[in-house]
């Protein structure tokens, strides 16, 4: 059959003479948390590491004050290096290191920066250092700040700085590099004997984004402003609420002088630096155009905080927690001679930041603890600040107790936003494009904080396009959306998918980010009607007969299964076929007749029943490990794939789940129970049609009826940008099938093209540590007909002279260094 017979031609009708309905000028924006080096080692500009001394096993177990940094010893020179907190620079900083030399010159300490220290040729950088001798000391000389090649064998610049006495001071100098170097390391070295106290020992690039002082990368930061996102929110996520009360993240220790500024923990194990913190993230905001997003705690920390769980600030904290809180609103909004607005005028911005959102907790479970600490936070802003608006928090999920809980105290709260995060499977999103037609248009309105597919393909990257597409023709109530994480380091990366990749000299973006990009530099604030007839269609679902089975292990868990039956519902159970008969390529696993023992995905037994209703059962016994037991089993249809999760999430719960694109999709509460080892369990499954129910030890631990809404594979949305007049179209076709468009705008007939930009994006196609597979391609549409290919994402204006501008755009091609 030809190309040409096998198009379809699809009608998209845009009423472009309706007053539309008004959507939110904020709906599409970021999100940045510390997660992934996103900050110390990313975004914040900063090249020496654990610059202060401060790094600890709290940060990760084999960590220490000097991590990142060595002793040396050239040329015959001796010395030794230590780190002390005998009377610190200041409290909040309270490590220091300690130099002695006993030999005219050569001892000093190196820095190895983050996976080595990259300098460019001609460039320069501001070294600084604060610095004292020790009590009784005259003089060591100046010392000399080097950035050297990894051997140390050539000089790529140099500069001294001194004269030192016994009062902390700060020194500063620039230095300009004579090479281009991705993996130098910058020294620092005593001209004669004697000892000398070091702190926030820096090696900073000049040339930062917008030349800020304490500054942005400025690639990293480039990629995130050619989003154009209405607005930033920071600092997480659960950055925000912590490990632990301790761990809290309290905005106010983060402005001010660096050295002021209290360090701490990262909740994803490394460090935080607050190099980065609120001055430096409202100043980002206002020069990408964004507006702010801060998040605070809402006097609770993690739930999921170990030893302690969800826990709230004592009740004698709780005043000045509020006051804190009201304290940022006058920071950023407050005038340069109000208290707190002084300090931000000090920083040097006198005039405000224009706070207008402020969240308040994240992914918080439900409690009464948290009730009440939210609900001081809230009602004191609403007395005090009543201009700012509230977002509240709906838990950790799409569904369940939090949520249903959230929702309701949302509206007993009255409050204008509430924050949902759903990280999903591609099909997810796809069957859920249409979930925000049902909300209630009269509030709250729904801020989308956190989300995203499961993957950097062009499955998971269409998905979300139509997913956001769903948001956009709902723009009414869904006020806010951002992808989350943001950011990942190359080798340093606690949570997969992300954004925007990147190491030390290279910035990758994704598909997933051409994605957010057309959909945020093509927003409008009035949603028009569309109608499309003759659609690409979802494949239909065949109903199968005959189903697999599967044994297995959580990660870097062993287990042993034994006595696996299996027949029709409500039917005999019969022993299943001897281990040695089933596929074991997969994991590592020792076969003895009927009991396999071993770890991974386990030994799978095809066609292993038949029948729309079926049964199997079987005993299993988690031997060490970690994490507990697997079982997988089809359902009766051919998209039906589940696994039920024994002991996962580190041992402390029990879930089901449905596979969907390989990634496991939650069905109901997880029970928060694990397994213990060296027990026999004693598990059965019964699959009739879409119900699905699990049994341990003959307790029912899950029923669901796993209903689902037919996928949104072909979805189209209209929105008039008010400011420049024009209409977008957006049309997300993933499908295999091309599909010619025939576009009928009415009342807008002297209409005579568009600028198109169009993604195609074959599902099984990754980005992530490399340039992306594909980008966005421009160009002028004339006439009605649009050719839309499958797996891909088109974005029409009608007004041409966009053209030039987004084609001069360079987001779109990869950057290197």
């Amino acid at each position: 059959m030809s190309e040409t017979a096998r198009r379809v031609e699809t009608v998209v009708e845009v009423d472009a003479r309706s007053p539309g309905t008004a959507i939110s000028t904020d709906l599409f924006g970021v999100f940045f948390e510390d997660l992934n080096y996103a900050a110390d080692g990313g975004l914040y500009a900063e090249l020496v590491q654990n610059r202060s001394f401060e790094y600890g096993p709290a940060d990760r177990p084999e960590w220490h004050s000097l991590t990142a940094w060595e002793l040396l010893e050239r040329h015959g020179a001796a010395g030794s290096l230590t780190v002390t907190d005998d009377d610190p620079l200041h409290p909040a900083n309270p490590h220091y290191a300690v130099l002695t030399s006993t030999t005219v010159e050569g001892v000093g300490l190196r820095n190895e920066g983050f996976d080595g220290i990259p300098v460019r040729a001609g460039e320069a950088y501001d070294v600084s250092f604060f610095a004292r001798l020790a009590e009784g000391e005259d003089t060591v000389g100046p010392l000399i700040a080097r950035i050297e090649s990894r051997d140390g064998e050539q000089v790529h610049g140099q500069v001294e700085l001194g004269p030192l006495d016994g009062v902390w001071r700060r020194h500063t100098a620039v230095v300009t590099s004579e090479a281009t170097d991705p993996d130098a390391r910058f020294t620092l070295t005593a001209s004669g004997p004697g000892t000398v106290h070091l702190d926030l020992i820096s090696l900073f690039p000049r040339s930062t984004f917008k030349n800020r002082p304490n500054g942005l990368r400025a690639d990293l930061a480039q990629a995130i402003a050619d989003l154009r996102p209405k607005f930033l929110r920071f600092p997480g996520g659960c950055l925000a609420h912590g490990q632990g009360l301790g761990n809290m993240y309290r905005w106010s220790e983060t402005v001010g002088p660096l050295h002021e500024r209290r360090q701490q923990f990262n909740i994803w194990h490394y460090h935080q630096s607050m190099g980065i913190g609120y001055y430096e993230y409202f100043q980002f905001c206002e020069d990408i155009g964004a507006k702010p997003v801060p998040v605070v705690p809402a006097g609770v920390c993690c739930q999921n905080s170990e030893v302690t769980g969800q826990a709230g600030l004592p009740e004698e904290d709780m005043e000045a927690y509020v006051a804190e809180v009201l304290a940022l609103v006058e920071w950023a909004n407050g005038p340069a001679d109000s208290p707190w607005g002084a300090l931000r005028a000090a920083a040097g911005h006198p005039e405000p930041f224009g706070l207008q959102y402020l969240g308040v907790g994240n992914e918080d479970a439900v409690t009464d603890i948290f009730r009440d600490r939210f609900s001081r936070i809230h009602d004191a802003l609403r007395e005090h600040h009543p201009e700012i608006t509230v977002i509240g928090t709906l838990g950790p999920a799409t569904f369940g107790e939090d949520w249903e809980k959230g929702w309701a105290f949302a509206r007993e709260r009255n409050l204008r936003v509430v924050d949902e995060h759903s990280y999903k499977s591609p099909r997810w999103l796809l069957e859920n494009s249409r979930r925000f037609d049902h909300l209630d248009r009269r509030g709250p309105h729904l801020y989308i904080g956190e989300y995203g597919s499961w993957g950097n393909d062009g499955r998971g990257a269409l998905a979300e396009a139509v997913y956001m597409i769903g948001m956009e023709r709902n723009g009414d109530v869904v006020r806010m959306a951002s992808y989350a994480p943001l950011l990942a380091r190359r080798d340093h990366t606690q949570w997969l998918p992300d954004l925007i990749y990147f190491d030390k000299t290279h910035v990758w973006t994704t598909l997933n980010y051409h994605v957010q990009r057309m959909h945020s530099l093509n927003s409008g604030d009035t949603v028009l009607p569309v109608t499309v007839t003759a659609a690409p269609q979802p494949p239909a679902v065949r109903v199968s007969d005959r189903h697999d089975i599967r044994i297995g292990t959580g990660t870097g868990t062993r287990a042993a299964f034994a006595d696996v039956r299996c027949g029709p519902a409500g039917g005999e159970l019969l022993p299943a076929p001897d281990f040695d008969n089933w596929d074991t390529q997969d994991g590592t696993w020792d076969i003895d007749g009927r009991i396999a023992a071993g770890e991974g995905a386990g030994p799978l037994l095809t066609e292993a029943v038949r029948g729309t209703r079926y049964s199997f059962a079987v005993r299993a016994r988690k031997t060490n490990g970690a994490e507990g037991v697997v079982l997988g089993f089809t359902g009766t249809t051919s998209d039906r794939r589940y696994q039920w999760r024994l002991g996962g999430w580190g041992n402390r719960a029990t879930w089901l789940q449905r596979v969907d694109d390989g990634v496991g999709e939650d069905l109901d509460e997880r029970v928060p129970e694990g397994v213990e080892s060296g027990r026999w369990y004693d598990l059965r499954v019964e699959v009739d049609g879409l119900r699905v129910r699990c049994f341990r030890d003959g307790a029912l631990l899950h029923d669901v009826e796993d209903v689902r809404p037919e996928p949104e594979v072909f979805a189209v949305s209209a929105v008039r940008d008010s400011a420049t007049g024009d209409m977008i179209i957006k049309i997300a076709n993933t499908t295999p099938t091309p599909v010619d468009v025939r576009l009928r705008l009415s009342g807008a007939e002297g209409a005579t093209g568009y600028h198109r930009t169009t993604l195609t994006a074959p599902p099984d196609t990754t980005s992530r540590y490399g340039p992306a597979p594909a980008t966005p391609v421009h160009d002028r549409l004339t006439g009605p007909v649009c050719a839309v290919p499958g797996y891909s994402f088109t974005v029409l204006r009608t007004d041409a002279r966009l053209g030039k501008r987004v084609d001069s755009e360079s987001a779109d091609r990869g950057r290197a260094w």
